[in-house]
């Protein structure tokens, strides 16, 4: 996009002009000056007069005859913001303009330029006022393409990737949108780069910090304008302009890109927000038995959903951890990441059963967890369809992961991080959804996304009946929370995956559950209470974990075998028991797996 105004060096170029045979005098540097507005005059206080910006053309005939006159006249001119003097010889001046005029300019960085022979006035306005009216239509055209560009790409539902894009192809230059952590959501280099206009993105956009909403930020030669709707940001659109002030129609670019940006969110947010509520209602229903089930199933086929002779498999889809924070993949922090981190859970799950074609309720569950009733055409059909979906979710959710930069490629030689085709790395994160490492840890692939964080995604056990489907809803949601202290990867947890550790997790509230443990265990926990320097805990742990063998035991609690021994001895003592009675231990280690479950929360 070129600039609305022509510069000075453009005026000269004019025919009308080139006729005067111009010579430029002083300030060279100023040549690249936009020019409004061509004023002609022939009065030495004309600054008062004008507003900055303009070409003044003059014979010289009422300009002082003194050099401090001269002096003040050149001053008053470049303290307005005159984008250039134009002095046509002849009448006042002969052989050129006064010396003194000529080092006042070159000294205020203002072009003074001669006209050695002579040119009717008239005849440059017209050319300069001409070029500026067609550069002033050109604008408006190029305004009202911006417009019905992104009035378009709202009609259409357009992605932030295709808003980003076509903003990037109408400016001409790179285009990036971040979220209030400075992570980039989506880009365009238009051209360049890639790799470099990512590189550090984070450290350089919090050096970015222009004043005021929508603002240019000189020592960047970033554009910068806010995201956000409703009194609620969510992003900065950035726009790189490197070549000084972006001219108005850029300025429009980023403001309607910005706004397209804003009312999609709003607009697939409410739309899905009200179909959400319908299906939360529903499954809500399910769960809890408040609406026949006749009305369920009325109310679903009007969402397009039938449950009516259909085998239905509850799944629930939860983090593995409850606090953002610990869990490392959120964005936000404070009271609103916990809520905006299911909301945008909710959307990946809803987006995922639209992409992999299964047909499904799906809704928030409580606040911490996704659940859907998955609507499938035979019992054949279940175990393709649970694969798909946990596939499907698996790329929504790293599609829609932050922009990070390549990490620095490793020297020639050098180990890669000791990430190889072997060590399993590519496995799907399985109830624990991640990226496999092939695509978080090449540093050669240009910019990659940051890996999600970790989801447990568990399905209960198929039913024939919607009468039925709160019974795999609830399984499904008691072997998603069971499988939190399951570390393995499996793309989906089904009921014989959560064993023992599982089980009690699903017990840990239970009074006679946590019965169980003081009278296993709490005279041991009252004697670490009281010599904390001991922990005989962790050595019952060692002893049975290591399937009751001593030497490996003691080996794995880092202890010589004698003070192991003595250890074991003093435990047995404590609890009253033979720790070398399998059924003895074996009530220990139920004991202690309990303690765990009964402490994380």
């Amino acid at each position: 996009m070129t600039a609305v105004f022509p510069t000075v060096r453009e005026v000269l170029a004019l025919d009308p002009v080139r006729h005067g045979a111009p010579r430029l005098v002083a300030g060279e540097a100023g040549l690249d000056q936009p020019v409004r507005w061509v004023h002609v005059t022939e009065v030495p206080d004309i600054a008062t007069l004008l507003t900055g910006r303009e070409l003044v053309l003059t014979t010289g005939i009422g300009l002082p005859a003194d050099d401090a006159g001269l002096r003040a006249f050149i001053g008053d001119l470049a303290d307005v913001g005159v984008s250039g003097l134009v002095v046509e010889l002849g009448r006042r001046y002969v052989s050129g303009v006064p010396r003194v005029m000529a080092a006042a300019a070159e000294r205020r960085g203002l072009p003074l330029v001669e006209l050695r022979r002579a040119t009717p006035f008239v005849r440059i306005t017209e050319a300069v006022h001409a070029l500026i009216v067609d550069a002033q239509l050109t604008e408006l055209r190029a305004t009202e393409e911006i417009h019905q560009r992104f009035t378009e790409l709202s009609v259409e539902g357009a992605d932030a990737t295709e808003v980003v894009r076509q903003a990037a192809e109408l400016a001409g230059c790179p285009v990036v949108l971040e979220n209030l952590s400075r992570q980039v959501l989506a880009y365009d280099p238009a051209g360049e780069s890639a790799e470099l206009l990512l590189d550090g993105w984070e450290q350089h956009s919090r050096r970015i910090r222009p004043a005021g909403r929508t603002a240019y930020d000189p020592d960047s030669g970033w554009l910068v304008t806010t995201v956000g709707a409703r009194g609620q940001d969510w992003g900065r659109l950035l726009l790189r302009w490197a070549t000084g002030t972006p001219p108005t129609r850029v300025t429009i670019l980023i403001e309607r890109a910005a706004s397209t940006l804003a009312l999609g969110r709003l607009i697939r947010r409410d739309a899905e927000g009200l179909e959400r509520q319908i299906h939360r209602t529903l499954l809500t229903a399910l769960l809890d038995h408040s609406r026949p089930v006749d009305e369920v199933a009325l109310r679903a086929k009007a969402l397009g959903v039938t449950l009516d002779r259909r085998h239905l498999v509850g799944v629930v889809v939860r983090h593995r951890a409850d606090d953002p924070a610990v869990d490392g993949g959120a964005a936000e922090t404070g009271p609103e990441a916990g809520p905006a981190r299911l909301r945008d859970l909710a959307e990946a799950v809803g987006q995922a059963l639209r992409e992999a074609r299964l047909t499904g309720l799906t809704s928030a569950v409580d606040d911490q967890a996704v659940g859907a009733l998955l609507a499938l055409p035979d019992p054949a059909a279940e175990e393709k369809a649970l694969a798909a979906f946990a596939a499907t979710l698996h790329r929504v959710r790293l599609d829609a992961a932050p922009h990070r930069p390549p990490a620095p490629r490793p020297a020639v030689g050098s180990s890669a991080g000791g990430i190889g085709a072997g060590d399993g790395s590519a496995r799907a994160a399985g109830g624990a959804v991640r990226a496999p490492a092939a695509q978080v840890a090449r540093p050669t692939d240009g910019p990659v996304r940051s890996a999600p964080a970790a989801v447990i995604v568990a399905a209960g056990s198929g039913v024939g009946s919607l009468r039925e489907a709160g019974r795999s809803l609830i399984e499904a949601r008691q072997i998603a929370e069971a499988a939190r202290r399951d570390r393995r990867d499996l793309p989906i947890f089904r009921l014989p995956h959560v064993g023992l550790a599982g089980l009690l997790h699903l017990l840990r509230d239970e009074p006679r559950l946590q019965t169980f443990v003081e009278r296993e265990l709490g005279a041991l926990l009252a004697y670490d209470a009281r010599h904390p320097r001991e922990q005989l805990l962790g050595t019952l742990r060692a002893y049975l974990e290591q399937g009751r063998n001593k030497s490996a035991a003691a080996a794995a609690a880092h202890l010589s075998r004698p003070s192991f021994y003595e250890r074991l001895a003093r435990i047995g003592r404590i609890l009253d028991v033979d720790l070398d009675s399998v059924e003895a231990c074996l009530s220990l280690h139920v004991a202690l797996l309990a303690l765990d479950a009964v402490r994380t929360p």
